[in-house]
């Protein structure tokens, strides 16, 4: 089995886009940068790709904040379709198919057994 982390981002979605950019950049007394996103908004917190798990404010159509307002993504390197389609099988749902995301790959929105909504991620 490959050694690579679990999770390699997370998003926190929010309806108020510009008031939480701000009490996130104040809280951490750090900018956060605001990246193209083909969903919606997006403001990503400072991270060094090469060293761990990044993240980002997004805010969503369809997507509301509070309680199960955090989407995090597991990182399914080379294998992004296999698990979108073993997901219905599974008991699962697909919310939103693969879609690239520019030149961070592709991603899709998941939802468990349980009702909880999750990402995959794959650079290809």
């Amino acid at each position: 089995m490959n050694k690579i982390n679990a999770v390699n981002w997370f998003e926190i979605i929010v309806t108020d886009f510009d008031r939480a950019k701000k009490f996130y950049e104040s809280i951490l007394a750090t900018p956060l940068a605001e990246q193209a996103n083909p969903m919606g908004r997006m403001a990503m917190f400072p991270f060094d790709m090469e060293k761990g798990v990044g993240g980002a404010i997004t805010q969503m159509e369809g997507f509301s904040s509070g309680a199960g307002g955090t989407v995090v993504y597991l990182n399914v390197e080379g294998d992004l379709d296999g698990v979108i389609g073993r997901t219905p099988a599974s008991g699962g749902e697909v919310l939103r198919p693969k879609f690239p995301i520019g030149p961070w790959g592709f991603i899709a929105i998941l939802k468990d057994t349980e009702g909880n909504v999750f990402g995959v991620h794959s650079l290809t």
